[in-house]
């Protein structure tokens, strides 16, 4: 088992020569979910094994046990089994070419639309049709699936968040039949890793965590470090950069 500064030096690519802005007695701490949270990386590449139906049961009632605004529950989980809607789907995003080939292939949706009818066969009026409930319900999703994905890695799987659902979202939702205020927010591939993946270099505490008030005065001279540090330790292939005619290559 590595140790919590080991696991930390590895996320954010310090050097041993580097201190750590943290106290390192705080290894006694580590226990394996804080090993699988520093340790975490997306798996895009999945052997063929299938994930059991109980398995996967356990891990949605996981997904359902994450914390909810006022216990609304505002979001929604479409499992796609069905092989010839995973292909109609994955004509719809061409970067995720393991969409079709994942063991399992989950869509996280924001669901407002449930307490909408909820309010109308009661008959009572529908408060919260505004930005905040629009925030909530995308949050809700959020979590539900953040915590499917600490269960699944706890478990040995391996998993990668999808965003290019969205670059088509009226295409994705009629293919899943959503109905007005059923939105998708991420796709999730789930499988056994046929590749261990890596750590992704994360930007520096400084950067992302701020004490009684937000001071981004340095970000200039951070933001530069991290771009170095992270080139050097896993530079991005020219052919994977985008738009390098207008912004030019990493």
């Amino acid at each position: 088992m590595s140790t919590i500064s080991e696991l930390i030096r590895q996320r954010f690519g310090l050097r041993e020569s580097e201190e750590l802005s943290r106290d390192a007695a705080s290894d006694d701490v580590l226990n394996t979910t804080i090993e699988d949270l520093l340790n975490r990386r997306s798996i895009r590449r999945y052997t063929d094994e299938p994930i059991a139906n109980e398995v996967l049961d356990t891990l949605l009632a996981c997904a359902q046990s994450a914390p909810t605004k006022s216990n609304l529950q505002q979001y929604s989980i479409i499992v796609v089994s069905d092989v010839s809607l995973r292909q109609r789907l994955a004509e719809h995003c061409p970067k995720t070419p393991q969409l079709t080939t994942c063991p399992v292939f989950l869509v996280f949706c924001a669901d407002t639309r449930r307490n909408q009818r909820v309010a109308k066969f009661r008959n009572h009026n529908y408060a919260n049709n505004n930005l905040d409930g629009f925030v909530n319900a995308v949050i809700d999703a959020a979590m539900a699936m953040q915590c499917l994905i600490t269960a699944a890695e706890s478990m040995g799987l391996g998993c990668a968040a999808i965003s290019e659902i969205r670059d088509r979202i009226e295409q994705v939702s009629a293919l899943l039949e959503l109905p007005p205020g059923v939105f998708p927010i991420a796709g999730l591939t789930l499988g056994k890793p046929a590749a261990p993946g890596f750590i992704n270099q994360r930007l520096a505490p400084d950067i992302v965590i701020h004490r009684d008030r937000y001071d981004d005065s340095g970000l200039e001279t951070d933001i530069e470090t991290y771009d170095a540090r992270r080139h050097a330790i896993f530079p991005i292939p020219d052919k994977a950069q985008m738009h390098t005619d207008k912004y030019g290559t990493a």
